[in-house]
């Protein structure tokens, strides 16, 4: 499961007070001296801002660091490769060297452990592809694309009206075929989208619309019954990494499970609305 953490850039950057997983103005806990504290929030929204294995992978960053400046603790965030996450990574670093210096990292991974097992509702997210604000808590096109990808255990269900480029997410797609994910994609035809995908596994099924007039033009990716990605930005290099696009990422069994519904319904036999390529 997917989660979010916004908050306020790094000092010496520009304020911004910090936000809460739904992008509003998050309510900072108060310290010893009455002063606020922000570490905390920024600690919890950091889960409903990453998938549960990243989150994880920053606890055991966090256990193995002795205080804010451990170097293995700063080349860790350096090497984040999402430029919002790294920026948000450096304000909980900041943060914990503001409002408490003398905690071993070992006490924020213990911190942030309890915030990931505590049950939470997850807003949809905000997807941008192009130039990131400091005014908007959204993740880049790419990264979520490829975490909902490998967050698939049984099906996995994309759409596009165009698909060329993209190395990365045929890696992964690959990948979910391995460990026994049902993969569709839905693609325009016209396009000659399944073009990018013919080096993948044959277990994956592509399908076409039967009709002569109107096109595929919806773009999905649906992980499960549980996560889903919906946007303007087709599966291609330039709509994952340099084209101004705006999605979502929804990730509530209620609302994603009736999506995969209705495309299932579009790919059954017995509709004649899609054929196998």
């Amino acid at each position: 499961m997917s989660r979010r953490a916004p908050g306020n850039p790094e000092e010496g950057r520009g304020h911004q007070p910090p936000l809460d997983g739904a992008g509003r103005p998050a309510v900072p806990a108060a310290r010893g001296d009455g002063a606020p504290r922000h570490l905390p929030s920024l600690l919890a929204s950091l889960c409903e801002r990453l998938p549960e294995d990243r989150t994880v992978e920053w606890e055991r960053a966090l256990a193995r660091a002795s205080g804010p400046e451990d170097p293995s603790l700063l080349r860790f965030v350096a090497a984040q490769q999402a430029a919002g996450l790294a920026e948000r990574l450096r304000q909980i670093v900041a943060a914990w060297r503001r409002e408490a210096p003398g905690m071993p990292g070992a006490a924020l991974a213990f911190a942030l452990a309890t915030a990931r097992e505590l049950p939470r509702p997850l807003p949809a997210v905000p997807v941008v592809t192009g130039p990131l604000s400091p005014a908007t808590p959204a993740r880049l096109t790419s990264s979520v694309v490829l975490d909902v990808v490998r967050s698939a255990k049984s099906s996995l269900l994309l759409c596009s009206f165009a698909a060329h480029g993209v190395d990365s997410l045929m890696t992964e797609v690959a990948a979910a075929v391995r460990r026994g994910v049902q993969v569709d994609l839905l693609l325009e035809e016209t396009t000659r989208a399944a073009a990018a995908f013919s080096g993948l596994p044959p277990e994956i099924r592509i399908w076409h619309r039967t009709a002569a007039t109107g096109v595929l033009h919806a773009k999905l990716i649906a992980a499960d019954r549980h996560t889903a990605f919906l946007g303007s930005a087709n599966l291609t290099d330039r709509a994952l990494k340099e084209n101004i696009e705006l999605g979502v990422i929804i990730r509530d069994t209620a609302e994603v499970a009736p999506l995969v519904d209705h495309f299932q319904w579009l790919i059954a036999p017995g509709t004649g609305l899609m054929r196998l390529a």
